[in-house]
């Protein structure tokens, strides 16, 4: 069997090929990618002979989700994640698994189990299958509301009128278009997760903006690029580097 790994946090990659070749010593793994851009870069120049592919959905410069627009997909993907707000009931009723981390050792067995069965019955429309799924998903999963906590009680606030969160030590906030801050209940990797990829962008660990609220953006030191936006943010507004490739391919969507 040959395996191709897409995972970002190399302690959780490293744990999972031992785990592989536990339970399977003629188990190969082809690669081991930690990103959107060389996860595509991959995949279009690779010849056949992926037979199963670990995809973790939150990786460095976005959603794994993105790769499918970029790359045709023919291998059967196991996805892996540390959240649950995805459609899990999907990809059991149609033989892909998805993985909760840290990923159980039984519970990969189990999936790998699933995925020899489906590879023997050799499914020639596995593909159409598991390209409609994610489309699925994508028109699916993202929030339209975010709960807010004021005081004592619980409201919600429409996603739309969301300019930016951020992270504020172990509180996360969103701020609206009008300034207003309020305090949330998700923090800021699961509304990464939650909010429509096309409409926010995590630039750095403590800043996710909507396009809508970037007003300006200029070059900075270290090939960096620090954005300006609308309302004025506290926190800092600088686009990591290794996040910048992704963040110019978001703003020119």
């Amino acid at each position: 069997m040959r395996v191709l790994i897409i995972e970002d946090e190399t302690p959780a990659a490293n744990r999972l090929e031992k785990m592989l070749l536990n339970l399977d010593s003629d188990l190969v793994v082809l690669n081991r990618l930690d990103s959107v851009e060389s996860a595509v870069r991959y995949l279009i120049s690779a010849e056949d002979g992926i037979d199963l592919i670990f995809m973790d959905i939150q990786l460095a410069d976005g959603l794994s989700f993105d790769i499918f627009e970029q790359a045709a997909i023919s291998a059967p993907v196991i996805f892996t994640t540390a959240f649950d707000q995805y459609t899990l009931k999907a990809f059991k009723v149609n033989s892909i698994d998805y993985l909760l981390k840290p990923i159980d050792e039984n519970e990969l067995e189990q999936a790998l189990a699933k995925f020899r069965k489906l590879y023997q019955k050799k499914n020639s429309n596995y593909p159409e299958k598991l390209l409609k799924l994610v489309q699925e998903m994508n028109a699916a999963r993202y929030k339209e509301r975010l709960l807010i906590k004021r005081g004592q009680q619980l409201s919600y606030l429409k996603t739309g009128s969301v300019a930016y969160c951020f992270a504020d030590g172990k509180l996360c906030y969103a701020v609206d278009f009008n300034g207003t801050k309020y305090l949330l209940e998700s923090n800021l990797s699961q509304l990464e997760e939650q909010l429509h990829p096309g409409d926010f962008y995590r630039i750095n660990r403590h800043l996710l903006v909507n396009i809508e609220a970037v007003k300006k953006v200029h070059t900075w030191l270290g090939g960096r690029l620090k954005i300006e936006v609308q309302p004025a943010a506290l926190a800092e507004t600088i686009v990591s580097r290794e996040r910048v490739n992704g963040f110019k391919d978001w703003l020119g969507k």
